[in-house]
């Protein structure tokens, strides 16, 4: 019975993808039994599945009836597009910096209340600091996530802490509305902020922000040591470099 399950909860995405195949192939909006018949599902199944899209935002519907792509697959699309624009231009200016420090560099992006690693570069040495690609870390136990909650101003900082209770995971971690919210203003104003073993202890980071063609931050760029070779002068070369790559994304 589980098996059975499984394998229909299968069969839907694959027929809703077939349907998006469909759409995509028309330079205009598609009627219901063009669809259908593209497809070779029948009319109350590709229906059903189209006003399943449509309630997702994958699909809009015309009012003559006839179906689109929506405009969440195009924020998606932007989307990813734009990160790996932005690993791509990276990933040689975050290999330099960690040449030259002989630590590990990362490049992370916020979703939500969260920061994402999406690439790093390791240094070839017996201990070092290492993220994995696609784990997550809180805001406010980051050196990156204070500078972007430093970024949105006392309202946002407020509106974060509200939302997450800040909860600690070392303790070193800032709990604490006010210490945080002087150091996320803090450090926005440097131009570089610090993690102080706040999220795992013994590691400490530096970091700062990546910003784009348009002036919004798409990133951000640190590097992470044990947190006793960690030094404070190195915050010169993570903020150049990651002017570099902001530059390469058309900031002036």
């Amino acid at each position: 019975m589980k098996e059975t399950k499984e394998a229909a909860h299968i069969q839907v995405i694959d027929r809703a993808v077939m349907l998006l195949d469909a759409i995509s192939r028309y330079p205009d909006p598609v009627k219901l039994k063009i669809l259908s018949a593209e497809t070779g599902l029948h009319t109350s199944t590709t229906h059903r599945i189209l006003s399943s899209l449509m309630h997702n935002g994958l699909v809009e519907k015309e009012p003559s009836g006839a179906y689109r792509l929506g405009i969440k697959l195009l924020q998606m699309s932007v989307r990813l597009h734009t990160n790996i624009d932005l690993r791509s231009i990276a990933l040689p200016y975050m290999e330099e910096l960690r040449d030259r420090l002989n630590e590990s560099v990362n490049l992370t992006i916020r979703e939500g209340d969260a920061l994402i690693y999406i690439e790093k570069a390791v240094p070839n040495r017996m201990i070092h600091v290492h993220q994995l690609i696609g784990s997550r870390a809180p805001l406010h136990v980051t050196a990156v996530g204070k500078m972007i909650l430093g970024a949105g101003g006392k309202a946002d900082v407020k509106s974060y802490t509200d939302r997450t209770n800040l909860p600690a995971y070392t303790r070193n971690t800032l709990s604490d509305p006010d210490k945080l919210l002087t150091e996320c203003l803090n450090s926005y104003k440097q131009g570089f902020g610090l993690d102080n073993e706040e999220a795992e202890i013994d590691v400490g980071c530096i970091g700062t922000l990546i910003y784009d063609s348009t002036g919004n931050v798409v990133g951000g760029l640190s590097v992470s040591a044990p947190v006793e070779r960690r030094k404070l002068v190195w915050a010169d070369d993570v903020v150049q470099t990651a002017k570099q790559i902001s530059a390469q994304l058309g900031y002036k």
